[in-house]
């Protein structure tokens, strides 16, 4: 396949705002696709690279060589020379890559140099998320959507699912398993603006757990071997060797859990979130100095030869009771009375952490998406929003990355819808990380405003929603401020504009 077709599909997609007629555009192109093409040509129409990083920034995608005059690039040669840019180190590497990007470029047309360029720059906002493409894959192999976001969630990435659909049907979707060792996409909470919409949406008895402010972990046992995932599928087992020797006294043979690990101070309340992060992101063992992470389980996915993804919630919950002390259980309250849930809610405040997930006991592990299975309750607004852009400040903030354009993810176009901008509630801290930060997002600036790859998550609080013929999606949030990144979220965990209509309602 041509990197001409990959970059008409792309072009197509982009000026089609319906999803349906997206992932009929998506399908199509992939049908095309040979057997050892298809996981690329996913990659590409995703708007991603299967290398992740080459060491191309913005400013080596500045000036190219002439196109050609004909389409000749394959997919499978543009592949082969990403991923020798990105072998390329040491001294001279810079000019090194400049040279094999040039002569990459030089075999382009115009239209295929454009494509590359903002695929390079993660620029490709044509609304080809994993949801949109997920359905495309399946439109392509001709199998139920549910099965091939199965193998997505066992398997990690498109890619390879895409390849054994394409291949061989439902068969080959099938032959994904959990594999301990291997990590799973986790599974995501809706929200609900109170106990009661949250009760509302379930109908029935329900698990309340405590939310805490802490870092997503998915750790594996196999054989007295633990090994730590974050919730983007990360090893950190080498940064949390508390957390290692915590989870290898527990009475297991293999099993996966889910949970989450936090930093607590002596009196069991909360550090701040970047006291947390700030572990996780260290790459050294060495704890001399540094606050220990507790742990938190709430899920097991996998015990002892037997897999629990598809075991209703109240049977994983048995069963991790089973192996693990309530000191390394999230806390948990079995009920059908919110009254007994807002007891649960305001203890859980009172200590500190963010509030309550309320978890049906019927629902078995759908990872990967935001269903009505568990639903989150937090005391305030919040949202986990992606900056589109950032402005330039002015007066004490000059030169410095301030105003921030927040967007949701539109879950019909797997865009993002943008809901107003904010420069409140940033530290000096915070305005310095984030124009370093942002400055290496940067695909085009102007005088004013620097426009980024849609991929920086920042939590945000809020006083309410209003209606607002500024933005496209017709609506604005009020008192929009910044609380944290989350770096350990991807864009494709943000919330969505459904979302934001369901948390808050919308005033005039």
């Amino acid at each position: 396949m041509l990197i001409a077709d990959i970059a008409r599909t792309s072009a197509d997609v982009a000026a089609t705002a319906g999803r349906k007629a997206k992932v009929a555009s998506l399908a199509e192109c992939l049908r095309a696709a040979e057997p050892g093409e298809a996981a690329v040509v996913v990659a590409y129409l995703s708007g991603e690279l299967p290398q992740r990083q080459i060491g191309v920034g913005y400013a080596a995608l500045r000036d190219v060589p002439p196109p050609a005059p004909e389409s000749s690039l394959t997919v499978l040669a543009v592949d082969a020379a990403f991923t020798e840019i990105g072998a390329v180190s040491g001294a001279g590497s810079v000019a090194r890559r400049r040279e094999l990007l040039a002569a990459l470029f030089g075999r382009a047309t115009r239209p295929e140099q454009d494509f590359l360029i903002r695929l390079l720059a993660g620029e490709l906002r044509q609304g080809a998320l994993d949801g949109v493409m997920a359905e495309a894959i399946a439109a392509a192999a001709e199998v139920p959507a549910a099965e091939v976001r199965r193998a997505v969630m066992l398997r990690g990435s498109l890619g390879p699912v895409a390849t054994a659909a394409l291949a061989d049907g439902v068969a080959g979707l099938r032959r994904f398993a959990l594999e301990v060792g291997r990590p799973i996409k986790p599974m995501l909470a809706a929200s609900a603006p109170d106990l009661d919409a949250a009760f509302g949406k379930l109908k029935a008895e329900a698990a309340v757990e405590w939310k805490l402010d802490g870092i997503r972990a998915q750790i594996h046992v196999a054989g007295g071997e633990v090994r730590v995932f974050t919730r983007t599928l990360d090893e950190i087992t080498a940064r949390l060797p508390e957390v290692v020797a915590a989870v290898r006294e527990l009475p297991v043979r293999d099993a996966v859990f889910d949970g989450e690990l936090i930093a607590l101070r002596p009196d069991g309340r909360p550090h701040p979130f970047q006291v947390t992060s700030a572990r996780t992101a260290t790459r050294t063992a060495k704890t001399t100095g540094t606050v220990p992470l507790a742990v938190f389980l709430f899920d097991v996915l996998h015990l002892d030869g037997r897999d629990l993804l598809d075991a209703p919630g109240a049977e994983r919950g048995a069963a991790l009771a089973e192996v693990v002390p309530e000191g390394l259980r999230m806390p948990r309250v079995v009920t059908a009375d919110p009254a007994r849930a807002k007891e649960v809610f305001d203890e859980a405040v009172a200590r500190g952490h963010e509030g309550v997930v309320v978890k049906s006991l019927d629902t078995p592990y759908t990872a990967g998406r935001r269903g009505a299975g568990w639903i989150k309750v937090k005391p305030r607004h919040t949202l986990d929003l992606v900056v589109l852009a950032v402005e330039w400040g002015h007066g004490r903030r000059r030169g410095l990355l301030s105003n921030l354009h927040l967007g949701a993810r539109d879950p019909e176009t797997g865009g993002f819808v943008m809901l107003g901008k904010t420069f409140k509630g940033l530290t000096d801290e915070l305005l310095a990380w984030q124009t370093a930060k942002l400055r290496e997002l940067a695909v085009r600036e102007d005088d004013w405003t620097v426009h980024v790859r849609p991929e920086l998550v920042v939590e945000i609080a809020f006083d309410g929603v209003q209606r607002s013929p500024r933005y496209p999606g017709g609506i604005a949030l009020r008192f929009a401020r910044v609380l944290r990144y989350r770096p350990d979220k991807s864009a494709a965990e943000a919330d969505t504009i459904d979302t934001v209509r369901a948390v808050a309602p919308v005033m005039d």
